[in-house]
């Protein structure tokens, strides 16, 4: 993973920083952005090897709109939504079948808590490492 470059995007500062230590200790370089229009000016700007998108930021579905935007610049580059949407909300969302994988564009799907062994080893399949 080392040089990779990670854009992780969440209006939750705590989770920013410690999410961005994680992948720091990795070996990774981090973008980091607030909202979706810091992300999509990042992303204008870098193409980043990696992204991992917060579900709601500014809207409901901020996540899906930035992965949707992401995909469409850069159609290889792997996406991850992370949330915590199914704990607080009951909502589950999958990447099972192919009516998930039309709406939802990411690669996966985490649940926010994970811990950074699960999250090396998510980003490893992804990067083919």
């Amino acid at each position: 993973m080392e040089n990779k470059i990670v854009l992780i995007v969440d209006d939750d500062p705590d989770y920013l920083f410690q999410t961005s230590l994680v992948l720091e200790r990795f070996g990774m370089k981090v973008l980091k952005a607030e909202n979706r229009k810091e992300a999509e000016q990042l992303l204008a700007e870098t193409k980043p090897d990696l992204c991992i998108f917060d579900l709601m930021m500014e809207t409901q579905d901020s996540g899906f709109v930035l992965a949707y935007r992401a995909k469409q610049l850069y159609p290889e580059v792997p996406v991850i939504i992370a949330s915590a949407v199914t704990s607080e909300t009951g909502l589950v969302f999958k990447l099972e079948t192919l009516e998930d994988k039309s709406w939802i564009k990411a690669d996966i799907f985490i649940e926010k808590g994970i811990r950074p062994d699960q999250l090396q080893r998510e980003i490893n399949k992804l990067l083919e490492i």
